[in-house]
């Protein structure tokens, strides 16, 4: 039923851009002079899914190597400078999130709750185990576990040896919701998660127990849709301090040792944040790109010139960071004022997640199942 109000949702949505005359469009692109040259260094193509699937799908890069995975089933390890593979398993299995990687394996999962376990050195199959409820996270491996968030409100933890389930936490899930999940986050002996009810909790990683639980947004409004909170962007854990943004909620800033909320800011965000020493920058739900003050939530600057391009979340390329769009751009803004920087075409397809940032590198799939890898220089 969840998924059918979701999907509904979204076709409704849809129509009515199509057809109302008085919607607003989706920002067009201007030209600007580029400040940064773009390279690709290799694209590979995955395989993907209709885009109104908005499958949990990225790539993970440990060290040098980058590990992808496509709808269809197909999972690679690839060298993560040139794009050369290094094995390659078919699993005939509809795939919607991961790779999540760690403790020697490589772990995705399915529309079906289905979670596989391949050995991140030759791709062999080590387990696979049924949950129960759609996976739309990136499962996350830490020390000897594996911790999944599923839509039903569910986390589950299993033995990275033998996917065994060790301990399971839930909380509500509101009737209606925004599709997707927040992916947990292992910092240590806790594993940090956001939920569809607008609260974030930690566990403890050996037995599940609660450690403690924030409400960051509370559900206000007549409607169920006026009463969405959502957080389906991944916590981002930085030092001592927990950074969160919600759907119809707020940008928080939290103690990480007990959850008290230092500072929140009202503010509307499903597509994820990211924190350097100074800032922290979000893409909002009218897809403005805005940077807040690490230290008290201030705004700093906020830039809307790609306004209602349905951005992703950011991820920071040196003095920049980057966004992805509906229309599969990728955008280059300064981090100190928002300047736009540089735009390349990733491809014709939506990018729904995050661009990742490793190794002076910038890794993007989009939801036809394309990964690229970029590199930014100074022009000049």
């Amino acid at each position: 039923m969840k998924q059918a109000l979701l999907l509904l949702g979204v076709l409704v949505f849809a129509t009515a851009c199509s057809k109302e005359k008085n919607v607003e469009p989706p920002a067009e692109l201007v030209d600007f002079k580029a400040q940064l040259g773009i390279d690709r260094e290799w694209s590979i193509g995955m395989g993907g899914g209709e885009e109104v699937l908005r499958l949990a799908l990225a790539p993970a890069v440990e060290g040098e190597v980058a590990y992808l995975a496509g709808h269809d089933g197909d999972v690679m390890a690839v060298n993560a400078a040139n794009g050369r593979s290094l094995w390659k398993t078919a699993l005939k299995l509809d795939l919607s999130a991961g790779p999540g990687v760690g403790a020697g394996i490589v772990v995705v999962g399915s529309p079906d709750g289905v979670l596989v376990a391949l050995d991140s050195v030759s791709g062999t199959e080590r387990w696979r185990t049924t949950l129960g409820g759609e996976v739309l996270a990136r499962p996350a491996v830490g020390g000897s576990t594996v911790v999944v968030h599923t839509v039903d409100g569910r986390i589950h933890a299993l033995n990275v040896a033998d996917g065994a389930l060790t301990w399971n936490y839930e909380q509500q899930v509101p009737r209606l919701s925004v599709r997707g999940t927040a992916a947990p986050v292992i910092v240590g002996d806790a594993a940090l998660c956001a939920f569809d009810n607008g609260k974030v909790a930690a566990l403890g990683l050996a037995e599940g127990d609660l450690l403690w639980a924030s409400t960051v947004a509370t559900p206000r409004g007549r409607t169920e849709l006026e009463r969405l909170v959502d957080i389906d962007a991944n916590v981002q854990v930085s030092g001592d301090d927990i950074f969160v943004v919600g759907f119809q909620g707020r940008a928080a800033m939290l103690a990480r040792s007990s959850g008290q909320i230092w500072w929140a800011r009202d503010i509307s965000s499903y597509r994820g944040l990211a924190v350097d020493a100074g800032a922290l920058y979000l893409s909002t739900a009218e897809s403005a790109v805005v940077s807040l003050s690490r230290r008290d939530g201030t705004e700093l600057w906020r830039q809307d010139a790609m306004r209602l391009r349905g951005l992703t979340g950011p991820a920071l390329d040196g003095d920049a960071i980057v966004v992805g769009d509906f229309e599969g751009y990728l955008h280059w803004l300064d981090r100190q004022t928002g300047a736009l920087l540089a735009r390349v075409r990733a491809g014709g397809d939506r990018i729904s997640n995050a661009p990742i940032a490793a190794n002076g590198m910038i890794y993007v799939q989009g939801d036809g199942g394309t990964v690229s890898a970029y590199r930014s220089r100074p022009r000049g």
